[in-house]
């Protein structure tokens, strides 16, 4: 672990043999270049991954933005433990710099280790993160969880603990969250200067400063009032099973509080319904589950279910839905 202290201009050398710790060196080179723009890849949110560029001055708002949501003043001590290489990563250096905080840096990793002293009042996590480092949670003040959604059962814990945690919304081209809620809540409230609608799909659309052109995402939501929105899933995961149209991951939010296993909604080509609802579990063999205690209607209970071994899973945590779909339409699956 190192300290790249902004409040004070003291830094620890990076070892830039270190590929994690060469990408901090690149990016704060890039950062003090005379160029007005980064470039970054986009995780595919609203379409193909490709590469944007992105205005050091727009990085630079969007930090203040997060500073002063959080009170993030000068000598704040935050924690940079995500890949540099993405835009999470990237703006937590910018933050650190605009708000002149104190940055501890570490490689990172699914599990999080700290020194036992250390005591940290920002730091931005991933789900996998979050579950496999409890033992760092009493040194936390304040938890931004993003990447991936966070499962039921890591959110009692949360609930539980004496962090204040907080769930992200946001992409590369957003420059990360622009909106955000405590875990209690359903509802993400979106920064200051960021305007939201839904376009004729009930996707959510995004205005930002930081962009003329409004972002146009694939994320079903439920609108409340101006500012506020739920998010209910993605529209290319949306099932059409006899011209009824079910939307996994709200059928998943449905299910959770009765399955301690992960497990995703999905289809399989069907001569009657055109697509049929199944559900994967991971997990080694069969278990039994009682769908009648469940708030799931008729039609949205599974016809078929399949287990996996493993998940594959992104670098953030989140499942890889088309791989696991893959993977259950192939001989001896575990």
């Amino acid at each position: 672990m190192k300290i790249l202290d902004f409040s004070t201009s003291q830094f620890d050398s990076l070892d830039i043999s270190n590929s994690w710790e060469k990408e901090i060196a690149d990016f704060l080179e890039e950062w003090h270049s005379d160029s007005k723009d980064i470039v970054a890849q986009t995780s595919g949110s609203t379409g193909d991954p490709k590469k944007i560029k992105l205005a050091k001055s727009n990085m630079r708002l969007s930090a203040r933005l997060t500073g002063e949501f959080f009170q993030l003043t000068p000598e704040k001590s935050a924690l940079l433990c995500l890949p540099v290489s993405f835009i999470a990563g990237k703006m937590m250096l910018v933050r650190a710099i605009e708000l002149k905080l104190k940055l501890y840096i570490i490689e990172p990793s699914s599990k999080i280790e700290i020194d036992e002293n250390l005591k940290l009042d920002f730091v931005p996590m991933t789900p996998m993160q979050v579950e496999n480092s409890k033992n760092i949670w009493n040194k936390i003040h304040t938890l931004l969880i993003g990447g991936a959604p966070l499962s039921d059962s890591l959110r009692k814990l949360l609930l539980k603990s004496k962090m204040y945690s907080f769930e992200s919304y946001g992409m590369t081209e957003t420059l990360t969250h622009i909106a955000l809620k405590e875990i209690s809540d359903d509802f993400f409230s979106v920064l200051p200067q960021i305007k939201i609608r839904q376009d004729s799909n009930q996707c959510l659309v995004i205005q930002t400063p930081y962009f003329t052109e409004e972002i146009f995402t694939h994320d079903l939501v439920e609108l409340k009032g101006e500012n506020q929105f739920k998010w209910l899933g993605r529209l290319d995961s949306v099932i059409n099973s006899g011209g009824l149209k079910l939307i996994p991951e709200r059928l998943e939010s449905k299910l959770k509080p009765f399955m301690k296993q992960e497990f995703i909604f999905s289809s399989l080509p069907d001569e009657t319904l055109g697509e049929k609802l199944i559900l994967i579990i991971e997990n080694e063999s069969p278990i039994s589950i009682s769908f009648e205690k469940t708030s799931l209607s008729r039609i949205e209970i599974p016809k078929e279910i399949f287990y996996l071994k493993h998940f594959p899973r992104t670098e953030s945590g989140k499942l890889k839905r088309k791989e696991i779909l893959e993977q259950i339409q192939k001989p001896n699956i575990f």
